[in-house]
């Protein structure tokens, strides 16, 4: 995992080809089927391109749409490794109903029946990487099949541009703060894909809870959970604020987020804020998601926990295929 974030960079070097290439249709949207780290890249995608049609779907089958919306979208099945069970549905169920589909993947099922049917692919470098860690490739690949080359070459700065260094010092500096601590992540609804990351990394790499949420709309519920009093202090004291401040944001959430955060300091519930920057928008995605990295790394190794593997996740893969 270490090795994987110091070269996490290096991803935006890759240059996916599609296979079957003379297949891939013309289309005005795109729904992306895939599970955990698979498809954090959409969300990403569509922060740089919000006139994109570009939906998520992170569940067996297909999402319930018209028949007119699958005419003119691009099915895209994303799994890093080939055999995830939820998407090898989605993909089946898209072959049966003679939809136009394309894979990502870096082997597995899913690459070997995109074959047999002759489907348009782009196969993943298979480094041996967790899918969380691919975010770089399953993101470059993603671009490629929505035909959206000069956006890929702006990613492609980021193997000079990204600080791993300094964002390492970054992230460990962070976690010292955050120990014994249950993150929540808070930014601008623009900013959702970030803080929805943040909290994944935490979870799958950190190894602990965390959790996240999104202004305007938490100030008009989430945050009334924290009006600390004697009787519910105890409640609100393993928790830490990661406000996601973005100098981009419309003016009034910059003013919420403050005004909030100077809230919960009075009540002494724990937090910082973190600035995203970087000079375009990919150098603010992935700055923060480096740093987000190296936090929840050294967060697993400071609680003496493995930050790779989820042995959790393949007990329940066992217990589901029982």
């Amino acid at each position: 995992m270490e090795k994987a974030i110091e070269q996490f960079h290096t991803q935006f070097g890759f240059m996916p080809v599609i296979e079957n290439k003379e297949k891939l249709p013309s289309v005005s949207s795109y729904i992306v089927c895939g599970m955990g780290g698979s498809n954090l890249a959409p969300g990403l995608i569509k922060m740089r391109l919000p006139e994109k049609n570009i939906l998520s779907h992170r569940d067996y089958g297909l999402p319930p749409l018209p028949k007119e919306y699958f005419a003119q979208s691009l099915i895209i099945a994303s799994s890093y490794s080939g055999n995830t069970e939820e998407t090898i549905d989605s993909f089946k169920t898209a072959i049966r109903e003679r939809l136009p589909v394309a894979v990502i993947a870096t082997g597995g099922t899913l690459l070997s029946l995109a074959r047999e049917n002759a489907i348009p692919f782009v196969e993943m470098p298979d480094t041996g990487i967790q899918p969380r860690s691919a975010l770089g490739y399953s993101l470059r690949a993603l671009l490629v099949l929505m035909g959206e080359y000069h956006v890929l070459n702006e990613t492609a700065q980021l193997t000079e541009s990204l600080d791993t260094v300094e964002l390492r010092r970054q992230g460990e500096a962070l976690a010292e703060r955050l120990t014994g601590k249950v993150p929540i992540i808070y930014s601008s609804t623009v900013n959702l894909p970030i803080a929805y990351n943040w909290k994944i990394k935490y979870n799958e790499t950190g190894k602990i809870p965390s959790f996240y949420n999104v202004l305007p709309e938490l100030n008009h519920n989430e945050m009334t959970g924290f009006d600390v009093t004697t009787t519910t202090r105890e409640l609100s004291e393993r928790f830490y604020f990661h406000f996601l401040m973005d100098p981009d944001d419309h003016p009034h959430i910059g003013k919420r987020m403050n005004a909030l955060f100077d809230l919960f300091e009075v009540r002494q519930v724990h937090g910082e804020k973190i600035f995203l920057t970087g000079k375009n928008i990919f150098e603010k995605i992935f700055n923060s998601l480096v740093c987000a990295d190296w936090a929840a790394f050294t967060t697993a190794t400071k609680y003496g926990l493995d930050p790779e593997q989820v042995p959790m996740i393949e007990e329940f893969k066992k217990r589901i295929s029982a």
